[in-house]
């Protein structure tokens, strides 16, 4: 398929085995850039950005707009990201009152370029980590991202303020 060229499918058919190869062939590399900067984790990306494909698939017939797959399928990768914190937060809130001892998270990847900027974006909180890669990796408008995330656009103009207060602030301790 020559670059640019749009697919199109008709709802009322299933996607056939090549069609579906190809919606995956020209969405996945933007979805694992996407879902390894959510997770930090080659493996996690590639387990989100697999289940977000086959529920976007999945519920592709009964999607209101099939031209906009592209968003769907990142609302379902920050939505299962999403999902995943939060039973994450509640598995470990559950091990500390069982065990009475603090959960220690598993150590990031190594990454060699950015290795300063992507320790401090890990640390911090979930939803200002996900506006800051919605808005400047993935260069979504302050709109689409906050669509993206469930929140106002006022309200994703706050985390996105925070969340770059808070790296300036850890990069010039950084650097010094």
């Amino acid at each position: 398929m020559r670059e640019g060229a749009e697919l199109t499918f008709e709802r009322e058919e299933p996607l056939s085995s090549s069609k579906l190869a190809e919606l995956y062939e020209r969405h996945v590399g933007a979805a694992m850039g996407l879902s390894y900067l959510l997770t930090g984790n080659q493996q996690q990306a590639e387990d989100l950005v697999q289940e977000a494909f086959v529920r976007c698939v999945g519920r592709f017939r009964h999607l209101r707009v099939p031209d906009a797959f592209e968003s769907y399928l990142r609302r379902t990768i920050v939505n299962l990201h999403t999902s995943g914190l939060r039973r994450k937060r509640l598995e470990r809130a559950w091990l500390a009152r069982q065990a009475g001892r603090a959960v220690i998270a598993a150590p990031g990847p190594d990454v060699a370029d950015r290795a300063d900027l992507w320790i401090e974006l890990r640390k911090l909180p979930p939803r200002q980590r996900a506006a800051l890669v919605l808005r400047y990796y993935e260069d979504l408008s302050e709109h689409d991202a906050a669509e993206a995330l469930g929140v106002s656009p006022a309200a994703l103009k706050s985390l996105v303020a925070r969340g770059t207060a808070a790296l300036r602030g850890e990069m010039k301790d950084v650097e010094r």
